[in-house]
């Protein structure tokens, strides 16, 4: 039954993937802009996965050279960048591996690397891991099977926020996915129009559902 409830899970990721992607290439899908202190939204998102990073014997820790950092994007997209980022680190790892979320100030950039201590990723083969279906599949066994579009929507929803995603990798030394991402103001009289409701409580209880269930 667990068996069954997991791929189902899997099957409705995959899903939820392939319609966004196809509402991106289409051109459907906007960005939900607010304003919010992006360090404690992606710390908020790192932590709440530590006990399920755990349970695959792995470790994750956040760290930070910025307290606060206030600006505009999507909280909900950034979500969904953060999990699946990290859901490919715990894939790509071995037990006693670790992952970390770092987050860097650079004036007018916000700096965000995903790094872990993992099987790494073939120089030659970097070029393709933001492709649809951009799996480097030799590499991988049974084990680390995926759709190869999870990496491929977080390029699209990283390019919406006008940013850039690149990844550094040597073959059994480790990933780290670095994504850089403007950082943007509202004029005062914008502001009116931000909905303002992303609160703490209700992000972590929605990711310990879709981490912990969909991205196993």
């Amino acid at each position: 039954m667990n068996m069954i409830k997991q791929n189902s899970y899997r099957l409705l990721r995959l899903v939820n993937n392939l319609i966004d992607i196809t509402r991106i290439d289409s051109g459907f899908m906007e960005l939900s802009l607010k304003k919010e202190n992006i360090v404690q939204i992606i710390e908020n998102i790192t932590l709440s996965t530590v006990e399920y990073v755990k349970s695959k014997s792995r470790t994750i820790i956040f760290d930070t050279d910025i307290e606060e950092k206030i600006m505009i994007f999507d909280p909900e997209k950034m979500e969904r960048i953060i999990l699946n980022l990290i859901s490919n680190a715990v894939k790509f790892t071995n037990p006693g591996d670790k992952i970390e979320v770092n987050i860097c100030d650079k004036d007018d950039k916000i700096q965000i690397v995903v790094r872990d201590t993992g099987i790494g990723i073939p120089k030659e083969k970097q070029k393709i891991i933001f492709e649809k279906f951009g799996q480097v599949k030799h590499l991988y066994n049974r084990n680390h099977e995926g759709s190869g579009i999870g990496l491929s929507l977080v390029k699209s929803l990283v390019d919406m926020h006008s940013g850039e995603i690149y990844v550094k990798s040597e073959l059994g030394e480790g990933t780290e996915v670095i994504i850089q991402l403007p950082v943007k103001f509202l004029h005062e009289e914008e502001d009116i129009n931000l909905i303002e409701d992303y609160t703490q409580s209700t992000n972590v209880e929605k990711i310990k559902i879709e981490f912990a269930d969909i991205y196993e």
